[in-house]
């Protein structure tokens, strides 16, 4: 599973081989787990509460691009 970024609070990460929707995972510090869509920055699963997870949506937003790109390099 490629890291994609390191945040204070969180990892991004993406598989390889994954399920749609194109989506990337979180992982919190103290290992809480969710699946956020790219195109909607959406959550899909997991259990991270939406102030937690507020800085990640922020930087997944002015990251789209390039978060759809690595999907499209890991899942072709």
């Amino acid at each position: 599973m490629p890291t994609i970024a390191r945040l204070p609070s969180a990892t991004i990460a993406m598989y390889a081989a994954d399920h749609l929707p194109p989506h990337f995972h979180v992982r919190m510090r103290d290992g809480r787990e969710a699946l956020v869509v790219i195109e909607t920055l959406a959550t899909l699963a997991g259990d991270i509460k939406p102030r937690e997870l507020a800085p990640v949506l922020a930087w997944a937003s002015a990251h789209q691009s390039d978060l759809t790109a690595k999907w499209q390099e890991l899942n072709p």
